[in-house]
């Protein structure tokens, strides 16, 4: 978090995130254009959001594209601001705003576990309940298979589709249809990534959810920082993380449990 408050302690690197924010996917030109700077001057402003995980970089063919990475904004604002805020929304007005022209986005998190822990939380329907709201992943998990996701109190999948690439432990990739509303079901089908990276004794995951349209509602992908949060949390303390997602849908009461 120290370097996440020293990348975000200087104006031209709030511009910066505020760019991606109203925009995503940018190149170093574009993002360039905005100030009366360098691109040198800007590009290490950026290798400083990148270090702290709010940039997450990826190269399309010659292009090299930032993406605003939420989860870090999402893990301060559950550490520092939500215990001061209890009687609030919990960040209703960040959420809001949250990437409202997306097309592709990109989350990324650092776990203290090995990529096998990490792949059997992904896909074990009992440990993904325990940081997605709830909600059971089901699916015998061979490449081009069906899977739902589940919630106790839904009677129907709340999303379905089709694991397109399946690499244990490493890479899933999956098509993605969610049915929770009107609103999502009406956007049909996205397409959702993860990736797991070893970095030592940790992992290095990144959420990928594109093929969005472009008016697609923040339901689709808004939650993907509280359950990415959960999800470290879960892995790393044997602890459920309280979140507005998890206050709304999921089942509390077993903050203190130890996982198996």
């Amino acid at each position: 978090m120290e370097l996440v408050f020293k990348a975000l302690g200087d104006s031209t690197r709030r511009a910066l995130l505020d760019a991606l924010l109203e925009q995503d996917g940018q190149t170093l030109g574009s993002l360039a254009t905005r100030h009366d700077m360098t691109r040198p001057a800007i590009a290490k402003h950026l290798g400083i959001l990148e270090e702290a995980g709010l940039v997450v970089i990826r190269r399309r063919g010659r292009q090299k594209l930032h993406f605003l990475n939420l989860v870090p904004i999402r893990q301060i604002h559950d550490r520092w601001i939500t215990k001061y805020t209890s009687g609030w929304a919990a960040g209703l007005s960040q959420l809001k705003r949250e990437l409202e022209r997306p097309m592709e986005k990109v989350f990324e998190i650092y776990i203290h576990t090995t990529p096998e822990r990490l792949w059997q939380a992904i896909t074990d329907p009992e440990a993904r309940a325990k940081y997605h709201f709830g909600a059971a992943v089901h699916s015998d998990w061979a490449e081009g298979s069906r899977f739902t996701l589940d919630h106790p109190g839904a009677e129907r999948p709340l999303a379905e589709g089709q694991n397109l690439v399946v690499d244990p432990p490493y890479r899933l990739v999956q098509s993605m249809r969610t049915q929770w509303s009107d609103a999502a079901e009406q956007q049909g089908t996205t397409r959702v990534t993860w990736k797991i990276e070893p970095v030592g004794d940790a992992c290095r995951l990144t959420v990928t959810h594109d093929q969005l349209a472009a008016d697609a509602p923040p339901e689709l992908y808004g939650g993907w920082p509280m359950v990415l949060s959960g999800l470290k949390t879960w892995l790393e303390t044997g602890r459920t993380l309280t979140t507005p997602g998890s206050l709304m849908y999921g089942d509390t009461a077993s903050t203190s449990r130890d996982h198996t």
